[in-house]
């Protein structure tokens, strides 16, 4: 028979190097001692006495060395052993043979296993198994499909190894068609009831998202294993149903099967994605009772659900609780702080871990970009730099983040070398985060050039979206809309896109550039959710257009707060105090709770058609009805109405019963209005708090005294 290219390598080797002994040792001496250097973990030693003796050695001898090999992964063994077997065995045994190429594959050769493979004179099923196996675990989907092909063209029928490994390549490769073809095989040759090959079709049927077929394969499972309990819960969640990933990890509670701690973890990922608080709850209540509190598996998801579900002190309970906390579980807790925007607390966390990683700087520094705190993020990063190396692009976006934070382009231009140094040119997220940092520091022609010229081979939507919210944001509509033009011949326009040029037309009161974007999303069918519709009444209302932007309004299907605050507001900008009050009275009908952003345009309403007792009663309202505590704008509202139409008596006594001091506006307005209507007491109240809040106007209000009298 033929043998490999390394067996007649190794043979070559044998035959320059060792002279046949003139004693030789009897092989069964030889077999004890090569088994006393294998009890003793001398595999290297063992394989040496083999391959230098010329004598064939009992199989089970080579069947022991091929499974010591792969548990050592030595591969160099492996190969001598396999040589030296087929040089004193003109016929191996075909189970030989297969454990062989099993231990090629398990080693990652795939090239002297099909060699191997492909100079066998007889295979048997396990032959082929083993290769394809071999190819599926190896990640060569594509050819374990191939040759599975050829297997049944030969002739040989498949057993349950092979459609289980057949099947995880048909879930490598989204292989729909063939995994229906395989499971008509597997019915056809009465491997029904095997739930390793049923679990592996739920599994394959989810991950080419028919996710109804995964369900009814598994409905059709007699006794679900935690294996395929496991899969389900974990397929929903890829598709993004936590709802349904939820329901069967309780669903598995009325079995006696006992979940995984990855079972575990999918369902709180799940709980996550849904906020559902109470059955992640309840699932804590399980973990404890199973004793998995303290997996690192299941305790990093859990801290996650109740950050998620807003519990950030349940999750800092779990944390505390843990008896081993270790980079992940910190990282975990770090990172839930920072995020929620309670960057003290996170800092101080993150100050007290005993070792970090990029993982957890990145961490910080996302939380700092997220609440703005630009500053504390510089420090930090410069805390980076000094402390480590290990930094990814996503530390090098969030660092250009807080370039564009703090308008620094002379600093983004010094992380733009330290990319262009480090190899992170080719990076998408870096290269939009840098065209990101370009705009929004206003250095317009950079972000074209990076634009045009680094990155038209590999650019996506965000890259689009960014240039395009770079112009829009610096009142360059006309570029904005000509970007908009080139765009769509590359991508398609999100609803991110739409909302960029919306609020640049509404910023610059381009009505006809509004009225043709509004147009083209109808045209091309984009859905009208409840943020473009506000973003289209925002910009009608701006572009004074109010009916149709009330035209958009009333066609919406559902109406949040914050789209009746967006007409409310338009409104407002067209000074219609009496339709904001009718929206007021609509919005009450419909179930919606006002917030302080809707009641700051009902007393600007009152403002508008001088209705001071309406405004006064709205005011008081908003603590003792609506349970919405007035802020800053409100009280200025207040004083706003009052001193315009001249009700001095009220004002004195609403100034009085203020929480905090007046600002210099509001002081401002209340001197005005004293000496609109000659009230001397309480402007020189006004005059003498200006003054010692601003000494500088001193002289000005003395001006305006002497004019007045």
């Amino acid at each position: 028979m033929g043998v490999s290219a390394a067996s007649i390598l190794n043979h070559i080797l044998y035959s320059r190097t060792h002279k046949p002994q003139t004693q030789p040792t009897s092989a069964k001496a030889l077999t004890n001692t090569i088994f006393t250097h294998l009890k003793a973990g001398r595999l290297q030693k063992a394989v040496s006495i083999l391959f230098a003796a010329p004598v064939l050695f009992p199989y089970s001898l080579y069947a022991s060395l091929f499974q010591i090999c792969v548990s050592n992964h030595a591969i160099v063994e492996a190969r001598k052993v396999e040589s030296h077997l087929v040089t004193f065995s003109p016929t191996p045994p075909v189970f030989l043979l297969n454990r062989a190429i099993e231990t090629y594959g398990k080693c990652g050769c795939l090239v002297d296993a099909r060699e191997l493979f492909e100079e066998m004179p007889q295979r048997d099923g396990g032959s082929w198994n083993v290769m394809i196996t071999s190819y599926t675990q190896g990640g060569y989907p594509e050819k374990a499909l191939s040759l599975f092909s050829d297997m049944n063209r030969s002739g040989v029928y498949a057993s349950e190894v092979t459609f289980a490994s057949v099947l995880g390549s048909c879930g490598a490769t989204l292989a729909l068609c063939l995994s229906r073809q395989v499971h008509g095989l597997i019915v056809k040759y009465g491997f029904v009831g095997n739930v390793i090959l049923e679990s592996s079709l739920v599994d394959v049927y989810g991950k080419c998202q028919v996710i109804k077929d995964g369900q009814r394969m598994f409905d059709e499972i007699k006794n679900p294993t935690a294996v395929s309990w496991n899969v389900i819960v974990r397929r929903y969640l890829e598709m993004d149903d936590g709802t349904k990933a939820v329901f069967m990890f309780f669903k598995m509670f009325q079995t006696a099967v006992r979940p995984f701690n990855f079972t575990f973890s999918n369902a709180l990922i799940a709980c996550s994605s849904i906020s559902a608080l109470k059955e992640g709850k309840q699932i804590h209540g399980a973990a404890i009772k199973i004793g998995l509190e303290d997996d690192e598996v299941v305790s990093s998801p859990l801290m996650d659900m109740y950050i998620k579900c807003g519990k950030l002190e349940n999750a800092h309970r779990v944390f505390e609780q843990l008896s081993s906390k270790d980079l992940i579980s910190w990282t975990s807790i770090v990172s839930g702080y920072a995020i929620s925007g309670k960057t003290r607390e996170a800092r101080e966390l993150f100050d007290q871990m005993p070792e970090r990683n990029v993982i957890s700087w990145n961490a910080m520094l996302a939380g700092y970009a997220r609440s703005l705190q630009w500053e504390e993020a510089l420090d930090l990063v410069f805390l980076l730099r000094n402390a480590t190396k290990d930094i990814d692009y996503v530390t090098i976006g969030l660092i250009l983040n807080v370039c564009a934070g703090l308008l620094d382009v002379e600093m983004g231009k010094q992380v733009h070398g330290f990319i262009y140094r480090n190899g992170f040119l080719s990076n998408l997220v870096v290269g939009n985060a840098l065209l990101d940092m370009y705009g929004k520091c206003g250095n317009l022609r950079s972000a074209r050039v990076w634009f045009y010229l680094i990155i038209s081979q590999w650019r996506d939507s965000v890259s689009w979206n960014a240039l395009l919210t770079s112009y829009a944001r610096h009142g360059l509509s006309e570029q904005a809309m000509t970007i908009f033009s080139e765009m769509q011949w590359e991508t398609r326009p999100s609803k991110f896109t739409f909302g960029t040029l919306l609020a640049a037309c509404a910023n610059t009161f381009s009505l006809e550039h509004g009225k043709q974007i509004h147009g083209f999303m109808i045209r091309n069918g984009y859905e009208m959710d409840v943020v473009i519709r506000g973003a289209l009444v925002d910009m009608y209302s701006k572009c004074r257009c109010l009916e149709y932007a009330l035209v958009v309004f009333l066609e919406s299907a559902s109406r949040d707060v914050i789209l009746w605050n967006s007409i409310i507001f338009g409104c407002s900008h067209n000074r219609k105090g009496r339709v904001i009050l009718e929206l007021f009275g609509l919005m009450e009908e419909e179930g919606v709770k006002a917030d302080h952003v809707t009641f700051q345009g009902i007393l600007l309403a009152c403002i508008y058609e001088g209705l001071v007792e309406l405004g006064t009663q709205y005011f008081y309202s908003m603590s003792n009805k609506y349970y919405v505590m007035p802020r800053l704008e409100h009280y200025e509202c207040m004083i706003e109405l009052y001193s315009r139409y001249g009700h001095i008596n009220e004002l004195e006594k609403f100034i009085k019963r203020m929480p905090f001091e007046l600002t210099v506006p509001m002081l401002t307005k209340v001197f005005d209005a004293c000496r609109k209507y000659e009230c001397l007491r309480l402007g020189e109240w006004a005059t003498k708090r200006l003054n010692e809040l601003n000494p500088s106007m001193e002289l000005k209000f003395q001006i305006m005294d002497r004019e007045r009298k």
